[in-house]
Protein backbone atom coordinates (compact mmCIF):
# COMPACT_ATOMS: atom_id res chain seq x y z
CA UNK A 1 0.00 0.00 0.00
CA UNK A 2 1.57 3.48 -1.16
CA UNK A 3 1.53 6.30 1.61
CA UNK A 4 1.73 10.05 1.06
CA UNK A 5 3.86 12.30 3.63
CA UNK A 6 2.21 14.53 5.58
CA UNK A 7 2.69 18.79 4.33
CA UNK A 8 3.10 19.53 7.84
CA UNK A 9 6.25 17.15 7.82
CA UNK A 10 7.87 17.97 4.16
CA UNK A 11 7.19 20.08 1.67
CA UNK A 12 4.62 18.63 -1.37
CA UNK A 13 5.17 19.33 -4.71
CA UNK A 14 2.98 21.62 -6.48
CA UNK A 15 1.69 22.39 -9.80
CA UNK A 16 -0.48 24.61 -11.92
CA UNK A 17 -2.97 22.39 -11.57
CA UNK A 18 -4.09 20.76 -8.39
CA UNK A 19 -3.05 17.13 -7.85
CA UNK A 20 -6.15 16.65 -5.36
CA UNK A 21 -9.60 18.07 -5.29
CA UNK A 22 -12.16 17.62 -2.46
CA UNK A 23 -15.37 18.72 -2.66
CA UNK A 24 -18.26 19.22 -0.21
CA UNK A 25 -21.54 19.03 -2.67
CA UNK A 26 -23.79 21.53 -0.99
CA UNK A 27 -27.22 23.43 -1.79
CA UNK A 28 -29.05 20.62 -3.70
CA UNK A 29 -32.03 21.11 -1.73
CA UNK A 30 -31.79 24.69 -1.83
CA UNK A 31 -31.61 24.35 -6.12
CA UNK A 32 -34.61 22.33 -5.72
CA UNK A 33 -36.70 24.65 -3.85
CA UNK A 34 -35.72 27.48 -5.88
CA UNK A 35 -37.52 25.26 -8.70
CA UNK A 36 -40.45 24.52 -6.90
CA UNK A 37 -39.37 20.64 -7.03
CA UNK A 38 -38.93 18.45 -3.80
CA UNK A 39 -35.26 18.31 -2.09
CA UNK A 40 -34.92 14.51 -3.68
CA UNK A 41 -34.81 16.16 -7.17
CA UNK A 42 -31.64 18.21 -5.80
CA UNK A 43 -29.77 15.07 -4.97
CA UNK A 44 -30.56 13.67 -8.48
CA UNK A 45 -29.62 16.90 -9.87
CA UNK A 46 -26.55 17.11 -8.49
CA UNK A 47 -25.46 13.26 -9.65
CA UNK A 48 -25.49 14.87 -12.86
CA UNK A 49 -22.99 17.61 -11.76
CA UNK A 50 -20.61 14.32 -10.41
CA UNK A 51 -20.72 12.58 -13.83
CA UNK A 52 -19.30 16.32 -15.19
CA UNK A 53 -17.13 16.95 -12.91
CA UNK A 54 -15.65 13.62 -13.56
CA UNK A 55 -15.36 14.06 -16.78
CA UNK A 56 -13.75 17.15 -16.24
CA UNK A 57 -11.26 16.32 -13.68
CA UNK A 58 -10.04 13.75 -16.08
CA UNK A 59 -9.79 16.58 -18.87
CA UNK A 60 -7.67 18.61 -17.30
CA UNK A 61 -5.26 15.95 -15.36
CA UNK A 62 -6.05 15.85 -11.87
CA UNK A 63 -5.55 12.51 -10.45
CA UNK A 64 -7.58 12.31 -7.34
CA UNK A 65 -11.53 13.33 -6.53
CA UNK A 66 -12.68 13.23 -3.34
CA UNK A 67 -16.31 14.09 -3.23
CA UNK A 68 -18.10 14.02 0.54
CA UNK A 69 -21.51 12.62 -0.35
CA UNK A 70 -22.77 11.54 2.82
CA UNK A 71 -21.77 12.91 6.46
CA UNK A 72 -21.92 10.89 10.10
CA UNK A 73 -24.40 13.94 10.52
CA UNK A 74 -26.14 13.73 7.67
CA UNK A 75 -28.52 10.98 9.92
CA UNK A 76 -30.38 13.34 11.64
CA UNK A 77 -31.83 14.39 8.21
CA UNK A 78 -35.83 13.58 8.15
CA UNK A 79 -35.90 9.76 7.33
CA UNK A 80 -37.44 9.57 4.33
CA UNK A 81 -34.55 11.74 2.55
CA UNK A 82 -31.93 9.70 4.08
CA UNK A 83 -34.00 6.60 2.50
CA UNK A 84 -34.09 8.13 -0.77
CA UNK A 85 -30.66 8.82 -0.40
CA UNK A 86 -29.49 5.22 0.01
CA UNK A 87 -31.37 3.99 -3.03
CA UNK A 88 -30.34 6.88 -5.07
CA UNK A 89 -26.62 5.76 -4.17
CA UNK A 90 -27.25 2.34 -4.96
CA UNK A 91 -28.37 3.43 -8.56
CA UNK A 92 -25.92 5.83 -8.86
CA UNK A 93 -23.34 2.52 -8.43
CA UNK A 94 -25.37 0.71 -10.99
CA UNK A 95 -25.48 2.77 -13.45
CA UNK A 96 -22.29 4.29 -13.51
CA UNK A 97 -19.33 1.74 -12.57
CA UNK A 98 -19.41 0.65 -15.97
CA UNK A 99 -18.66 3.87 -17.47
CA UNK A 100 -15.78 4.90 -14.43
CA UNK A 101 -14.33 1.72 -15.14
CA UNK A 102 -14.55 2.23 -18.87
CA UNK A 103 -12.43 5.58 -18.89
CA UNK A 104 -9.77 4.47 -16.16
CA UNK A 105 -11.13 6.02 -13.13
CA UNK A 106 -11.14 3.92 -9.99
CA UNK A 107 -13.41 4.17 -7.28
CA UNK A 108 -12.83 4.11 -3.14
CA UNK A 109 -15.66 4.62 -0.80
CA UNK A 110 -14.59 5.52 2.61
CA UNK A 111 -16.52 6.28 5.81
CA UNK A 112 -17.88 3.82 8.41
CA UNK A 113 -19.94 1.55 6.32
CA UNK A 114 -21.18 -0.88 8.44
CA UNK A 115 -24.01 1.32 8.74
CA UNK A 116 -25.42 0.37 5.48
CA UNK A 117 -27.46 -2.21 4.26
CA UNK A 118 -25.84 -5.08 3.09
CA UNK A 119 -27.01 -4.79 -0.28
CA UNK A 120 -25.22 -1.75 -0.36
CA UNK A 121 -22.00 -2.83 1.30
CA UNK A 122 -21.92 -5.19 -1.57
CA UNK A 123 -22.52 -3.11 -4.06
CA UNK A 124 -19.73 -0.58 -2.71
CA UNK A 125 -17.01 -4.01 -2.94
CA UNK A 126 -18.25 -5.16 -5.95
CA UNK A 127 -17.66 -1.64 -7.53
CA UNK A 128 -13.81 -1.04 -5.79
CA UNK A 129 -13.07 -4.09 -7.14
CA UNK A 130 -14.20 -3.43 -10.79
CA UNK A 131 -12.01 -0.80 -10.88
CA UNK A 132 -9.36 -1.11 -8.74
CA UNK A 133 -6.74 -1.77 -11.79
CA UNK A 134 -7.48 1.73 -13.11
CA UNK A 135 -5.05 4.49 -13.02
CA UNK A 136 -6.44 7.60 -15.08
CA UNK A 137 -8.61 9.09 -11.98
CA UNK A 138 -8.99 8.13 -8.11
CA UNK A 139 -12.62 8.96 -6.95
CA UNK A 140 -13.33 8.23 -4.17
CA UNK A 141 -16.81 9.01 -2.42
CA UNK A 142 -16.84 9.70 1.56
CA UNK A 143 -19.98 8.33 2.99
CA UNK A 144 -21.53 7.76 6.70
CA UNK A 145 -17.85 9.80 6.89
CA UNK A 146 -16.53 12.28 9.62
CA UNK A 147 -13.23 13.76 10.31
CA UNK A 148 -13.30 12.83 13.42
CA UNK A 149 -14.49 9.15 13.09
CA UNK A 150 -11.48 8.98 10.53
CA UNK A 151 -8.99 10.54 13.37
CA UNK A 152 -10.19 8.26 15.99
CA UNK A 153 -10.49 5.19 14.47
CA UNK A 154 -6.89 5.83 12.76
CA UNK A 155 -5.80 6.22 16.17
CA UNK A 156 -7.53 2.90 17.20
CA UNK A 157 -5.61 0.99 14.44
CA UNK A 158 -2.53 2.70 15.41
CA UNK A 159 -2.65 1.27 18.58
CA UNK A 160 -3.62 -2.36 17.98
CA UNK A 161 -1.06 -2.64 15.21
CA UNK A 162 2.22 -2.10 17.28
CA UNK A 163 0.99 -2.56 21.07
CA UNK A 164 4.66 -2.70 22.46
CA UNK A 165 5.27 0.39 21.43
CA UNK A 166 4.05 2.10 24.61
CA UNK A 167 4.22 5.43 23.21
CA UNK A 168 6.63 7.96 21.10
CA UNK A 169 4.10 8.20 18.58
CA UNK A 170 4.15 10.52 15.81
CA UNK A 171 2.39 11.43 12.78
CA UNK A 172 3.87 8.56 10.62
CA UNK A 173 2.67 5.91 12.35
CA UNK A 174 -0.67 7.49 12.21
CA UNK A 175 -1.34 8.37 8.83
CA UNK A 176 -0.95 5.00 7.32
CA UNK A 177 -4.35 4.17 9.33
CA UNK A 178 -6.47 6.81 7.90
CA UNK A 179 -9.44 6.28 5.63
CA UNK A 180 -7.52 8.29 2.92
CA UNK A 181 -3.98 7.12 3.44
CA UNK A 182 -3.67 5.99 -0.29
CA UNK A 183 -4.00 9.52 -1.02
CA UNK A 184 -2.05 12.99 -1.31
CA UNK A 185 -3.42 15.56 0.88
CA UNK A 186 -6.03 17.68 -1.21
CA UNK A 187 -4.42 20.12 -2.59
CA UNK A 188 -7.76 22.68 -3.44
CA UNK A 189 -10.84 21.97 -1.57
CA UNK A 190 -14.01 23.32 -2.62
CA UNK A 191 -17.73 24.09 -0.88
CA UNK A 192 -20.30 25.13 -3.17
CA UNK A 193 -23.65 25.96 -1.85
CA UNK A 194 -22.41 29.46 -0.01
CA UNK A 195 -21.53 27.85 3.45
CA UNK A 196 -18.18 28.38 4.33
CA UNK A 197 -16.48 25.92 6.80
CA UNK A 198 -15.72 21.97 6.39
CA UNK A 199 -18.40 20.48 8.32
CA UNK A 200 -16.33 17.59 9.84
CA UNK A 201 -14.39 16.59 6.50
CA UNK A 202 -11.10 15.18 6.23
CA UNK A 203 -10.03 17.49 9.41
CA UNK A 204 -6.51 15.88 9.25
CA UNK A 205 -6.07 16.17 5.43
CA UNK A 206 -6.84 19.21 4.68
CA UNK A 207 -4.05 21.33 7.24
CA UNK A 208 -2.43 22.75 3.47
CA UNK A 209 -5.29 22.60 1.47
CA UNK A 210 -6.07 25.77 -0.67
CA UNK A 211 -9.90 26.65 0.53
CA UNK A 212 -12.64 28.17 -2.05
CA UNK A 213 -16.11 29.12 -1.13
CA UNK A 214 -18.70 29.63 -3.87
CA UNK A 215 -22.32 31.26 -4.02
CA UNK A 216 -23.21 28.50 -6.69
CA UNK A 217 -25.32 25.46 -5.75
CA UNK A 218 -23.91 21.92 -6.48
CA UNK A 219 -26.66 21.07 -9.28
CA UNK A 220 -25.20 24.46 -10.77
CA UNK A 221 -21.49 23.32 -10.47
CA UNK A 222 -20.60 23.62 -14.22
CA UNK A 223 -17.45 23.55 -16.39
CA UNK A 224 -17.39 27.01 -16.09
CA UNK A 225 -17.74 27.26 -12.42
CA UNK A 226 -15.06 24.63 -12.10
CA UNK A 227 -12.65 26.68 -14.55
CA UNK A 228 -13.73 29.66 -11.60
CA UNK A 229 -12.11 27.35 -8.62
CA UNK A 230 -8.89 26.66 -10.76
CA UNK A 231 -8.50 29.81 -11.55
CA UNK A 232 -8.06 30.92 -8.03
CA UNK A 233 -5.48 28.08 -7.23
CA UNK A 234 -3.25 28.85 -9.65
CA UNK A 235 -3.22 32.33 -8.16
CA UNK A 236 -2.48 31.21 -4.48
CA UNK A 237 1.28 31.17 -3.25
CA UNK A 238 1.53 27.70 -1.16
CA UNK A 239 4.31 28.43 1.14
CA UNK A 240 3.48 25.49 3.61
CA UNK A 241 5.50 27.71 6.37
CA UNK A 242 7.82 29.16 4.18
CA UNK A 243 8.21 32.84 3.25
CA UNK A 244 7.27 34.63 -0.02
CA UNK A 245 10.94 35.68 -0.21
CA UNK A 246 11.93 31.55 0.38
CA UNK A 247 9.76 30.97 -2.76
CA UNK A 248 11.10 33.44 -4.87
CA UNK A 249 14.22 32.00 -4.58
CA UNK A 250 13.44 27.99 -4.78
CA UNK A 251 13.99 26.29 -7.29
CA UNK A 252 10.71 25.94 -9.95
CA UNK A 253 8.64 22.98 -9.03
CA UNK A 254 8.41 20.03 -11.16
CA UNK A 255 5.06 18.63 -11.84
CA UNK A 256 4.42 15.37 -9.99
CA UNK A 257 3.94 11.95 -11.99
CA UNK A 258 0.60 11.11 -13.12
CA UNK A 259 0.99 7.55 -12.61
CA UNK A 260 -1.97 7.21 -9.55
CA UNK A 261 -1.14 3.22 -9.69
CA UNK A 262 -2.05 2.33 -6.36
CA UNK A 263 -1.63 -1.83 -4.49
CA UNK A 264 -4.67 -3.35 -4.05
Amino acid sequence: MMHFTSSTRNVPTTSAVPRHVAIIMDGNGRWAKSHSLPRFAGHHRGVETVRATVKRCLECGIEYLTLFAFSSENWRRPQEEVRLLMQLFIRALKQEVKKLDRNGVRLRVVGELSRFEPELQALIHASEQQTAGNTRLVLTIAANYGGRWDILQAVRRMLISDPEKGGGWDESDLAPHLAMSYAPEPDLFIRTGGEQRISNFLLWQLAYSELYFTEVLWPEFDALAFEAALASYRLRERRFGRTSEQLSTAPLPTVSPTDTRLDA
